[in-house]
């Protein structure tokens, strides 16, 4: 059985290994990937987009965008080192409606999605002090923190649907006839150019969402790591300079992924990451 190893200096048969340190980071504990076909999922469209929806004969997708999530953890009770991490997500749906006169016309809306995953994440009733926080006595607890990743979802279908076919049941704590619009974040509120309609139209908008997610549960935690050297940058500092701009100009590399974008079976290159800027800033806790 090999010694346990202990933070210095290593020495033996592991040249490129200068010792173990031991560092303060976040320990990935538990994860999953989920792959989910999101059914008639309702649309709350602004009051706007509802006066055109109430004329619609027909409907065609156009965008779905992921606006942001929040997240929840609490213990699973009688299971310790179990949490459930409930979800929500908020969507921004843009479809494109046809009414009797032909004239086709773009509304938008609101849609939301939970979901729960119970996931381990270990114990620990330790309170945390830092010498970064004020002196009033405040601590951070140790509970595992959540993670959510997802991209934009797959719009895969929508359709129009008579609004006295859906059951609405008033939730006596909630001012509106949807409890998920309870706790909509005013920044996603303010997304939109008009207020959303919860009820009163004549038809309402179903879609149906095709979404990856991945959830993780990290716990802070002191790990003992192998080092290997000091990190030393190797480039050197380029500072600006008085070339003329078309000499500055004639050093830029041919942009070749924004002509040829790349295949299947190609790897993903680095100048790919010009996406979509999402909120999700917005709805942390």
């Amino acid at each position: 059985m090999p010694d346990k190893v202990l933070p210095g200096p290593i020495h033996g048969n592991t040249p490129c290994v200068k010792e173990a340190v031991c560092i303060h980071t976040n320990r990935i504990y538990d994860s999953c990937r989920d792959k989910e076909c999101i059914e008639n999922l309702r649309v709350y469209p602004t009051r706007c987009s509802q006066e055109i929806l109430d004329c619609a004969t027909s409907v065609k997708t156009r965008d779905a965008t992921l606006l942001c999530t929040n997240i929840d953890v609490s213990e699973v009770a009688f299971n310790r080192g179990y949490y459930r991490v409930d979800i929500k997500f908020f969507y921004s749906i843009t479809v494109e409606v046809c009414s009797c006169s032909g004239r086709l016309q773009k509304i938008r809306g609101l849609a939301v999605y939970e979901k729960s995953v119970i996931l381990f994440g270990s114990e620990g009733d330790v309170k945390i002090f830092s010498s970064k926080r004020d002196c009033d006595c405040r601590y951070a607890t140790n509970m595992p923190t959540a993670f959510v990743e997802a991209v934009d979802p797959v719009f895969l279908a929508a359709e129009l649907c008579d609004a006295k076919k859906l059951c609405v049941c008033k939730d006596p704590e909630c001012e509106c006839d949807c409890p998920e619009l309870c706790d909509v974040p005013q920044c996603i509120k303010e997304l939109f150019e008009d207020e959303l309609v919860t009820s009163g139209g004549c038809k309402n908008l179903l879609v149906t969402l095709g979404q990856f997610s991945i959830v993780r549960l990290e716990r802070d935690s002191q790990i003992l790591i192998p080092a290997y050297d000091f990190c030393m940058p190797e480039k050197e500092c380029v500072g600006s300079s008085e070339d003329r701009p078309c000499d500055l100009f004639r050093k830029i590399k041919f942009p070749v992924n924004e002509f040829f974008p790349p295949s299947a079976r190609g790897a993903v290159s680095c100048g790919e990451s010009d996406k979509k800027n999402h909120i999700g800033s917005c709805c942390g806790k």
